[in-house]
């Protein structure tokens, strides 16, 4: 099961935390095929939301194929968004856990950490997008 957590401060509406909350429970292998999302009423008991926030969540999840409703039942997982490296107990996923321990000792907030690993995608995505210096390099000697 999913706990939600809705950051009222972060500036991203709440039915779009439940959706990105969901989806990457579903990355991580949390919420795996067949699984039971929490009902509407269990998540606004648990989070102070407007009932009709989850639903449009659940609405979304669903028209992306992640998720079926089924009335009476409640709302399953149809499909899953894991990679084997990003499960609980792939080698990738422990050295990552170990360095945010060592960054939140070192003193990170959470935004910090999340501006570093995003800074570091960025830098790692243009450098596979426009080549290494010397592949640019090479391209201007061959032109």
């Amino acid at each position: 099961m999913i706990d939600y957590r809705i950051d009222r401060g972060s500036g991203v509406p709440a039915y779009v935390q439940i959706v990105e909350q969901t989806e990457r429970a579903l990355r991580m292998g949390t919420l795996r095929v067949g699984d039971k999302l929490p009902t509407a009423k269990e998540v606004v008991a648990a989070t102070a939301i407007n009932p009709n926030t989850v639903l449009r969540a659940y609405r979304d999840l669903e028209q992306a194929g992640l998720v079926e409703l089924r009335r009476g039942l409640g709302t399953f997982v149809t499909r899953s968004l894991a990679r084997p490296a990003a499960e609980d107990d792939s080698p990738l996923r422990l050295e990552l856990t170990d360095w945010v321990a060592r960054a939140r000792a070192a003193g990170l907030e959470r935004a910090d950490v999340l501006a570093l690993v995003t800074a570091a995608l960025d830098a790692h995505d243009n450098q596979h997008d426009t080549g290494t210096p010397d592949d640019r390099d090479r391209k201007k000697e061959d032109a």
